[in-house]
């Protein structure tokens, strides 16, 4: 998901970066994610946390995200793997 998608990202000034959530196929679990641009380093503690208590894609899918925020580029990446983005 690109960074020009998300409102924060461009208020801030920052919109040139993207996330890319990666799954296991058969089983929906997260594997990780790549990340470039501002903020990242912060970004990534979500995915630790999801990583940690094994979450799935579809867990990810229904999960709220605070709006407006560069976190909420978290669920539009899960979204964005199924052509489903709200903001890009």
């Amino acid at each position: 998901f690109p960074f020009i998608g998300n409102g924060k990202a461009i208020a801030l000034g920052e919109a040139e970066g993207f996330i890319k959530t990666v799954f296991d196929e058969g089983t929906g679990e997260l594997l990780g994610a790549h990340m470039v641009g501002a903020e990242v380093t912060e970004l990534i503690q979500g995915y630790a946390v999801a990583r940690q208590l094994e979450t799935t894609e579809a867990e990810l899918m229904h999960t709220v995200f605070p709006h407006p925020t560069l976190s909420e580029m978290m669920h539009e990446s899960v979204l964005d793997a199924y052509g489903r983005a709200l903001h890009y």
